[in-house]
């Protein structure tokens, strides 16, 4: 397992983001494929959380799947398997590095997560991509939101995945459970959100991404 030189949990919190939450309406199957379909002027709030940026980042893309559940939109995430290389043990959307063969972003984020959870992409609406995101670990991850409609089976692959599990959009798009903790690593400060729900610490490239699909809805 690739060890942080820091526990995300253990950290003070600097301040709490605390924007109003998005409008309900705007929460919504046909306000989201309206949103996408015709995107306002906006500026990404975190795009690069690496103190020195990578020259060449390893091109990667991730399915922001959002899936219609009667009481509303949920996002379904993963917690990865504790002994990966990268992001060993947080949580995550399901994707990863791109392959030659994949077409584009979309392609890629597809079959990823159908690798990684099974979700088969027969099952996958997509909307469109977020801006790009630079990891720290060197990653140029590509966030595919897609709408994803039930009934479908998941399957883990227990290499890469502990848990599949759901939280409401709602409560991700508030800025009051928006977190803002800061580290002092050798090579600068490192400033991030977290999002903590129940039992689970969304913090890292994950929060971040989500940090700027809060912001395009709100728009």
């Amino acid at each position: 397992m690739a060890q942080l030189p820091f526990d995300p949990q253990q950290l003070p919190i600097d301040s709490v983001a605390g924007e109003p939450a998005v409008a309900s309406e705007r929460l919504s199957p046909q306000w989201l494929r309206e949103r996408f379909a015709a995107p306002p002027v906006w500026t990404p709030e975190t795009v690069q959380e690496a103190i020195v940026p990578r020259p060449r980042p390893t091109p990667a893309s991730v399915l922001v799947p959002l899936v219609q559940r009667e009481q509303g939109l949920t996002l379904l995430l993963t917690q990865r398997t504790a002994h990966l290389t990268d992001h060993a043990g947080q949580i995550s959307f399901p994707g990863g590095r791109a392959e030659d063969y994949d077409a584009d972003p979309i392609a890629t984020a597809l079959r990823e997560s159908e690798e990684e959870i099974g979700l088969h992409r027969r099952h996958v609406d997509v909307l469109g991509a977020l801006p790009d995101y630079f990891t720290g670990t060197g990653y140029r991850v590509t966030p595919v939101v897609g709408l994803v409609l039930p009934p479908f089976e998941l399957t883990a692959d227990p290499s890469e995945v502990d848990e599949i599990f759901e939280v409401p959009l709602q409560f991700l798009m508030d800025g009051r459970h928006h977190q803002r903790l800061s580290v002092q690593l050798p090579g600068g400060a490192r400033t991030f959100y977290a999002m903590p729900y129940e039992r689970f610490f969304i913090w890292g490239a994950t929060a971040g991404m989500l940090r700027n699909l809060f912001h395009f809805l709100r728009a």
